[in-house]
């Protein structure tokens, strides 16, 4: 009998229960067996495994996180870690691995796959949406929605103290997540690490739409932008605390202390951080995460290994690992575009 492990590594998400749910009725499905393991590679090194019935995964399609747990874990890094990982399959009987991760996690499975020989299928997650071959990831359209409520909320207190609310959302290299959620929220100004920003630019579009009678402003900022001109950005601007130390703070709070310096508008900032990885997935991101999870089964059925799922309009399809592990998905520019006919209006 075939049997599958089924692992989550890196960041969680929501969604992760629901691939894993799919993967695990579809190979029952097929008459084979599933072996969860836990705390992504950490799990194969240790020997830290579950064999799964269907009351493994009842009713976890709506919970967010991840039932196997998870880490950071990169066998290659520690001498023997990978030879365990070969062990720990070979004892537990594991013909193949469904390998559920972001960009670090599927680089490791693509490793395993072309250099150890694993044969494995990976399906991607990650709220930044920054994986190449996919339109779209495991838990990208949850963030969406909490950050697109977020600055909804944000709206009435700013409206109603007449500040500006400067919101911090996730997106290290791509800016998918402020881009989409600042429009869907509408949001006055999007700041995303594909464009370094002018801050200048920025403060004289807020300055217009004060000008025009409108005494609120959101400003949504992507944690990995970056200022075309740091020194012009910075200067001027003192970050410390109480004692004089100085105090190392991300671009959201960088950007809201340059703006209320500039303007002498009150302005407040908000970063969303973990709330946006947490609680169940939308509808969207449990469909999605099935689809992924029964092609995975689908593509160790047929053999086709180091490939990952991958939405392509509306089909599921396969893509090469040896293509995801090139780069990061940047976010979509005529979006981003689009976006700017609402800035200072």
């Amino acid at each position: 009998m075939t049997t599958i492990g089924v692992l989550t590594g890196g960041g969680d998400c929501p969604g992760l229960n629901a691939v894993i749910r799919a993967v695990t009725r579809a190979a029952f499905a097929r008459g084979w067996g599933v072996t969860g393991i836990k705390n992504g590679w950490m799990g194969l090194i240790d020997d830290h495994v579950e064999d799964f019935s269907t009351f493994s995964v009842a009713g976890i399609i709506s919970r967010g996180g991840t039932i196997l747990g998870t880490s950071r874990t990169d066998p290659f890094r520690e001498d023997g870690d990978v030879e365990r990982i070969r062990q720990t399959l070979g004892r537990r009987g594991i013909d193949a691995l469904v390998v559920i991760g972001g960009d670090g996690t599927l680089r490791v499975a693509e490793m395993m796959y072309r250099q150890v020989g694993i044969p494995l299928v990976a399906v991607p997650k990650t709220i930044d949406n920054d994986i190449l071959g996919t339109d779209t990831t495991v838990g990208f359209d949850t963030a969406v929605s909490i950050v697109t409520d977020a600055i909804d909320r944000l709206h009435t207190t700013a409206e109603s103290h007449h500040r500006i609310m400067v919101v911090e959302v996730m997106g290290r290299d791509a800016g998918w997540i402020a881009i989409i959620g600042g429009i869907a929220g509408g949001a006055d100004e999007i700041l995303v690490p594909e464009v370094p920003f002018d801050i200048a630019d920025v403060c004289r579009h807020l300055k217009d739409r004060y000008a025009s009678g409108r005494k609120s402003s959101i400003v949504v900022v992507a944690e990995g932008s970056e200022p075309a001109d740091p020194e012009a950005f910075m200067s001027g601007l003192t970050a410390s605390d109480a004692t004089g130390h100085e105090c190392i703070m991300g671009i959201g709070n960088l950007v809201g202390r340059e703006i209320q310096q500039r303007l002498g508008v009150e302005t407040r900032v908000t970063v969303l951080g973990h709330v946006q990885r947490g609680g169940p997935p939308t509808p969207y991101d449990r469909i999605i995460a099935t689809r992924f999870g029964v092609k995975a089964v689908d593509a160790v059925s047929e053999g086709r290994y180091g490939m990952m799922t991958a939405l392509c309009g509306s089909e599921v399809t396969l893509v090469p690992l040896s293509y995801v592990v090139t780069g990061n998905r940047k976010a979509d520019l005529e979006l981003y575009r689009m976006a700017g006919l609402f800035f200072g209006r």
